[in-house]
């Protein structure tokens, strides 16, 4: 089954979350994971020390030299963190990638609380980015700042899954971890379709890189050539078990144990 995924996203030195990740979510699902790093990050459990970014010609070098000799199956984006990147990842796509499918993780703020994304980038994601995006993946605070609603309950995520739909995304994997309850919701909205899933919710505090994890893993199924909904059920069943086999590590947001296996034969 393998599918080639180029990741475009940054480095988290403490292995949870970033290109990290997304490496091992890919490769644990059977698919090949190619980079382009966009920044590095010094961070660990207890949230991002620093943050150094990588040069956008550098970035589109990256991408240009594995897109023209391994090619890719599928993109996946995440931590872009100001104008210049976005632009150079977009222009790339655009240039040799643009029927590949891309799963875009609007990645703002870090599990910790740090910003991620420069304030003065967030119109040019909405306006670059998500129009280019097979699915977006937010979760609730991401959601809020990319439409302006605020969301309280599973209403609100209707709404904000369609006001994205209507700034140009084909598909929104709208996460709800963030509303209380026992039970978490997540919502895929798709033109005229919502898929509602239900789990109820593991109390944890080694979260650390999930939204990285769920996007990489979508991403390595539709590589493989798996539609998006099979897709992201393959995906959520290996981030849930990723998070109740968590290691402990850490004395904040720990990682989560990417080694784990799902059965991906009930995905097909």
């Amino acid at each position: 089954m393998k599918g080639r995924v180029l990741i475009c996203a940054g480095s988290d030195s403490g292995g949870g979350a970033g290109i990290q990740a997304d490496i091992k979510a890919v490769t644990a699902l059977g698919g090949f994971a190619m980079t382009a790093i966009t920044a590095l990050t010094a961070q660990n459990t207890l949230g991002v020390q620093g943050v150094l970014g990588v040069a956008p010609d550098f970035i589109r070098q990256q991408m240009r030299c594995v897109l023209e000799d391994l090619g890719a199956d599928a993109i996946k984006t995440g931590m872009l963190h100001d104008v210049a990147t976005i632009n150079a990842v977009c222009d790339e796509i655009a240039a040799l990638a643009a029927d590949r499918p891309l799963v875009a993780d609007p990645v703002m703020v870090a599990t910790a609380g740090s910003r991620l994304l420069a304030d003065d980038a967030v119109e040019t994601l909405r306006q670059r980015l998500l129009p280019m995006a097979s699915v977006i993946t937010p979760n609730i605070p991401e959601a809020e700042e990319l439409t302006g609603l605020v969301i309280t309950d599973e209403a609100g995520m209707h709404a904000a899954g369609q006001a994205l739909l209507a700034m140009g995304a084909r598909a929104v994997l709208l996460k709800g971890g963030h509303l209380k309850g026992d039970l978490l919701v997540d919502l895929l909205v798709t033109p005229g379709m919502v898929h509602r899933y239900e789990d109820q919710r593991i109390i944890t505090r080694h979260t650390h890189g999930t939204g990285c994890t769920l996007a990489s893993a979508v991403a390595a199924g539709l590589a493989q050539g798996l539609a998006l909904e099979p897709a992201v059920r393959r995906a959520r069943a290996y981030v849930r078990a990723a998070i109740l086999g968590a290691p402990g590590f850490g004395a904040g947001h720990g990682p989560l144990d990417h080694g784990v296996t799902v059965d991906t034969s009930r995905f097909d």
